[in-house]
């Protein structure tokens, strides 16, 4: 579904990201974690064709539709404004929405359970009903790989469960191939198949989330000493960090 060999990429004349790659087959999930300045964003934007390598090869078989980290909008566009924006590709030059369009976005209105939400002014939705319309825009588009900036940024608890889980179903139900950055390594415990953890522009690690999501490596990846703790009978664990109030390292 998507290769990327070798990947080189520059902005603004410095190096950013040196030999990166990646391979993700379809109807997986990958989460993308790393410290803050690392890459990650450059990374998306390359996937999604906003920035190209300098060098290397960058495979990709099928549609790709993105959603960006929470905004505002400067029109007072409703929330089925925003996700029909997502029907563009499928539209003649010039062409207006037709009925198709808005049936197509209605069915994914409906299935995130936002209908509700169609003639309200985008910008004053909650951050967790934005996302959604913005989910739905990029859905509305029918594409076959979801790449989602920090998708739970800014979201309460239930929120973030709301998307994940949606999430989890269009790769279970669907078929689709998921890519998002976290800065929460629960979220790629929670849905993951893989991951891609981003030490730096020439380091990372990458596999299956449950090989290579471990304390050790997420310990090198934030600089912090990170346990993970288990919940006994329930089946899940997490990671927790072991914060260094005195700048002191702690042992263990």
């Amino acid at each position: 579904m998507i290769e990327a060999n070798d990947l080189t990429v520059e902005r603004g004349g410095k190096t950013v990201l040196r030999h990166y790659g990646l391979r993700l087959e379809r109807g997986r999930i990958l989460a993308i974690l790393g410290a803050n300045g690392v890459g990650k964003t450059t990374l998306i934007n390359t996937l999604i064709g906003v920035i190209m390598p300098k060098s290397g090869r960058l495979s990709i078989d099928g549609r790709v539709g993105f959603v960006p980290q929470l905004f505002d909008v400067p029109f007072s566009y409703s929330a089925l404004d925003i996700a029909l924006m997502g029907r563009a590709r499928h539209l003649g030059l010039f062409r207006a929405p037709g009925r198709r369009d808005y049936e197509v976005v209605r069915h994914y209105f409906q299935m995130l359970g936002i209908e509700h939400l169609e003639q309200q002014t985008f910008n004053t939705l909650s951050g967790g009903q934005r996302q959604l319309v913005m989910i739905a825009q990029a859905l509305t588009s029918e594409c076959e790989l979801l790449v989602l900036d920090e998708p739970c940024a800014a979201l309460d608890y239930k929120n973030q469960d709301k998307v994940l889980g949606l999430l989890g179903y269009l790769s279970d139900a669907h078929g689709m191939t998921i890519i998002f950055s976290t800065h929460t390594p629960q979220h790629a415990v929670e849905i993951a198949s893989d991951v891609l953890l981003m030490t730096s522009g020439t380091s990372y690690v990458s596999g299956p989330t449950e090989d290579a999501l471990s304390p050790e490596n997420l310990t090198r990846l934030y600089d912090l000493p990170i346990a993970r703790a288990d919940f006994g009978g329930l089946g899940k664990h997490t990671f927790a960090p072991l914060f260094r109030h005195d700048g002191a390292r702690l042992d263990g």
